[in-house]
């Protein structure tokens, strides 16, 4: 009686901590939404009321949700949204996994907050903007994990035509970045592996029409980790026409074929996942990573080591980590950025061996804020250049409207005028007038005047056009608070001002959108590279809401868009830390 009551009280015990166990769900699913409003209010309810973390992307063209909770949960939420008939067919990828290693990890990984967002492009395909969208209902056939492995088995045991031990008629294409890929990839000894080595997904089309011969012909089998950058890439290939239509795509990616395939099949290594697991293996857990700086075989990301120069994670050992991301990824050592060989210097950690001031400066047109002037923006950013000199040549101009000098008392009479310098603006007030025969005029400082100056766009567009003309190239634009405004406005129109204004990338400073300009611009719609610096706490800028920042930052595509918030109040911030993420951002570029 006792051993019966034992085991019963065990299985309830197992099953509560079933209940308990923490898990991580995967999916997407490309379907027309007709009421996108209505599908961000579902899951803002079901996220929010079962305890669920992470990120869910939503647009008119379907969902991609990667979110972490209890298991229950997410059995619960998966419940909810099969009784909606837009996830008919939707593979959940559901599975079981420890809790974030470290607040680091899981701060990176998206899964301390639910994120909801309303986005153009569900993975962002491209940051410029291509000149024929791939039709998604063109992607790929679908293959599943066991079709995916039988096509591979009958090539490893049949040599082509030829009597070659390798296949010409099959490749193979890998569809993730190079720091994925560099701890785990599909091989067989018959089939070529072709790995683009990119650093974001938005460098694949790129890719694939420089290297359109090495597809064309030829039985293209594409993989990635859960399948929907197999979707939009599969689409691409196919829509350059005859030679590319035998374009096939893994059922579910990497991950369906290694549940299949526990024994990791014909994929070595592990499975890079955008979540605090960081990696999944097979049972044989090979090792194919190896450290960027000794080559010993290592494929730990938990340290979360960086590219100092552009950002992209790297493998360093135990035994090779020093203090601070100082280190250069393969790829900005391929195009010439930092040098090798790299010397570590006890006193100042791992540094290049060589001088790289040889390398061509980025130029970047400066735009001031409202009621300002290039001279006084030269001044107020002179420690900025000081620090960007090797890499950056900051170009400043005035604005095209000239303000009127203002006073706030009636009892101090204005200086003459000879003794002031003249104000400008890129945008203004509907009711803007030119200044007066005495110049002056007698106002309060309103900290929301902002918000009103809706008018004088068109102006300072063809007057842009003309800077560009005649003082360009530029490779970017850094704008500062009214000034971060209107770049964004130019940003918005990127794609029509081409061949007018042609700039790679945008540095926005106490920016704030500029209505009406980008009114109708959804969430995450600007392509443009971009970084948005503005203060972290509410009141710390007396003159752009630190919310108006945010908002702006929201516009633009989160996968070229990097934020970096500081403790200060209306300035561009040039001290440690803040000065080498900007850094960070600009050798991108460089």
């Amino acid at each position: 009686m006792g051993r019966t009551s034992s085991c019963g009280g065990d299985g309830e015990k197992q099953r509560i901590e079933d209940k308990e166990q923490y898990g991580v769900l995967l999916y997407y699913k490309y379907t027309s939404v007709p009421d996108v409003d209505e599908l961000v209010s579902f899951y803002e309810s079901s996220c929010n009321s079962l305890g669920l973390l992470g990120r869910v992307r939503v647009s008119t063209h379907g969902v991609n949700v990667t979110v972490g909770g209890k298991l229950a949960a997410l059995e619960e939420h998966i419940a909810s949204a099969k009784s909606n008939c837009l996830f008919e067919g939707t593979d959940f990828k559901l599975a079981s996994s420890h809790h974030p290693l470290n607040d680091k990890v899981s701060q990176e990984c998206g899964f301390t907050s639910l994120s909801i967002r309303v986005v153009e492009e569900l993975v962002t395909f491209s940051t410029c903007p291509l000149l024929k969208s791939p039709d998604i209902s063109n992607a790929g056939k679908h293959l599943s994990a066991a079709e995916f492995h039988s096509v591979l088995q009958s090539a490893k045991e049949q040599p082509d035509e030829s009597g070659k031990s390798e296949n010409k008629e099959l490749v193979l294409l890998d569809a993730r970045n190079l720091y994925e890929t560099r701890i785990g990839k599909f091989e067989s000894e018959n089939v070529e592996t072709l790995d683009p080595e990119i650093r974001q997904y938005s460098d694949l089309p790129t890719w694939i029409d420089q290297n359109a011969e090495k597809l064309k012909g030829k039985n293209v089998l594409m993989y990635c980790t859960g399948g929907i950058r197999c979707e939009m890439a599969s689409a691409y290939i196919r829509s350059k026409g005859a030679g590319f239509e035998n374009t096939f795509q893994l059922y579910g990616g990497i991950q369906r074929y290694l549940e299949q395939f526990p024994s990791g099949g014909f994929f070595k290594g592990k499975n890079f996942v955008f979540d605090h697991r960081i990696s999944v293996g097979s049972s044989k857990e090979d090792i194919i990573g190896c450290c960027l700086l000794c080559n010993n075989t290592f494929d730990d990301y938990s340290p979360r080591c960086r590219c100092r120069l552009c950002r992209m994670l790297v493998l360093v050992c135990n035994h090779c980590q020093v203090k601070g991301d100082d280190y250069v990824c393969e790829l900005c050592r391929k195009h010439g950025k930092g040098q090798v060989p790299l010397s570590l210097d006890p006193s100042k950690g791992l540094t290049p061996a060589g001088d790289d001031d040889t390398r061509r400066k980025l130029r970047i047109l400066c735009l001031h804020g409202f009621r300002q002037n290039a001279s006084g923006f030269k001044g107020r950013t002179g420690s900025l250049a000081k620090k960007l000199k090797n890499i950056a040549e900051l170009v400043f101009i005035d604005a095209p409207h000239e303000l009127q000098f203002i006073y706030q008392t009636a009892t101090t009479p204005p200086p003459p005028l000879g003794a002031c310098n003249k104000k400008f603006a890129w945008l203004v007030s509907p009711d803007f007038d030119k200044p007066n025969e005495t110049g002056w005029t007698q106002c309060q400082f309103d900290p929301l005047q902002y918000q009103n100056q809706t008018a004088g766009f068109d102006k300072s567009l063809t007057y842009l056009k003309t800077v560009f003309a005649e003082k360009g190239p530029f490779d970017g634009i850094l704008g500062f608070s009214q000034g971060a405004a209107m770049a964004a406005a130019v940003c918005g129109k990127q794609e029509q001002l081409l061949g007018e204004i042609d700039f790679r990338f945008c540095v926005l400073c106490s920016g704030f959108t500029p209505w009406p300009l980008l009114e109708k611009r959804e969430q995450g719609s600007i392509k443009c590279p971009s970084l948005h610096i503005f203060g972290s706490q509410p009141g710390k800028d007396r003159q752009i809401v630190t919310q108006a920042s945010l908002d702006l930052a929201g516009l633009f595509d989160e996968g070229c868009a990097t934020v970096i918030e500081h403790d200060f109040g209306h300035i561009i911030p040039t001290k440690s830390p803040y000065i080498d993420e900007i850094k960070a951002f600009l050798n991108q570029f460089v």
